[in-house]
């Protein structure tokens, strides 16, 4: 039998993910709080709900791909919210970046009424949204990530099983502190090639075919370089998730001391009207630090 999908949140990453999804094909309902999100899916065949409850009265398996911990608290269990309609032995799959613990006690509350949650964040922007190849980490029961596994795999090249419910919103922890990293070690290396007068096409020509060359390198330093910040994720996105880790850290008593400056860094391009930026505009904070430094030419 084909599963009926779900999907709940049609921004830059949900809209990608919904049209992998008709495209395999299932049967999908949409719901966004912004309707003409929809109209492109409704034109490719999908159908829209203007409640979580409505969708969920309808489908078996309902994504998630919402901004925050509060706004998935909200549409599983607030008013027309997902957990007072769906059926029994029905699964929610979680996209969203959130609290290991929110998440972890959001699918035992769903499992009162029958329900399976899986917490399955994803990386790869909008832009591995669109082509079905996002990388996703998966928490919560086996069985239910096999019962799921066709409409997932729709959307991605890599599933990884991680173990119980909250695993998998705690590897998306790991992934997000050490992609802040790579983000601001590419940031400092184009800016002091800048200072030094170095073509900087040249340079990353150089760099990026040796033990230097990274994901973030070739996919994102040509971006930097061209000044061009239009967002695959945005800074606003990317503050919540670094809170996310430094609380959990907080909480650990484990020291995250470059993440940290990372955030303080993200926090002062949002404080200048630029959260909407892409997460690679990060050289921007750093660029302020350089003002009236001298760029050097050899000539």
């Amino acid at each position: 039998m084909d599963l009926r999908v779900g999907l709940i949140g049609l921004g830059r990453m949900g809209g990608g993910m919904a049209l992998r999804i008709l495209a395999a094909p299932f049967p999908l309902t949409v719901c966004d709080l912004h309707p003409e999100k929809a109209h492109n899916l409704v034109e490719a065949g999908a159908i829209f709900k203007d409640s979580p409850a409505g969708l969920a009265q309808i489908c078996q398996v309902v994504l998630l791909s919402l901004p925050n911990t509060r706004t998935v608290e909200e549409v599983l269990f607030g008013e027309k919210g997902l957990a007072e309609a769906l059926s029994p032995g029905a699964v929610v799959v979680d996209t969203s970046t959130i609290s290991p613990l929110a998440s972890r006690l959001f699918a035992q509350q769903l499992s009162q009424k029958g329900i399976d949650m899986l917490d399955s964040p994803v990386s790869g922007g909008s832009e591995g949204a669109r082509k079905g190849a996002l990388s996703m980490m998966v928490g919560g029961s086996a069985a239910v990530l096999e019962k799921v596994r066709p409409v997932l795999s729709s959307l991605t090249a890599s599933i990884t099983y991680i173990g119980e419910n909250g695993m998998g919103q705690a590897v998306k922890m790991v992934n997000q502190v050490i992609l802040a990293g790579n983000i601001l070690a590419m940031s400092e290396g184009i800016l002091l090639a800048k200072h030094y007068g170095l073509d900087l096409q040249k340079t990353l020509q150089a760099v990026q075919g040796g033990a230097a060359g990274s994901w973030m390198l070739s996919n994102l330093a040509p971006k930097v370089i061209a000044g061009d910040y239009a967002p695959s994720f945005t800074i606003e996105l990317m503050l919540k998730d670094l809170r996310i880790a430094l609380e959990t850290a907080d909480q650990l008593g484990v020291p995250l001391a470059s993440t940290a400056q990372i955030f303080q860094l993200y926090r002062s391009i949002a404080a200048q009207g630029h959260a909407q930026d892409g997460n690679h505009a990060l050289i921007q904070a750093l660029e302020a630090l350089t003002q009236g430094i001298q760029v050097k030419n050899d000539g």
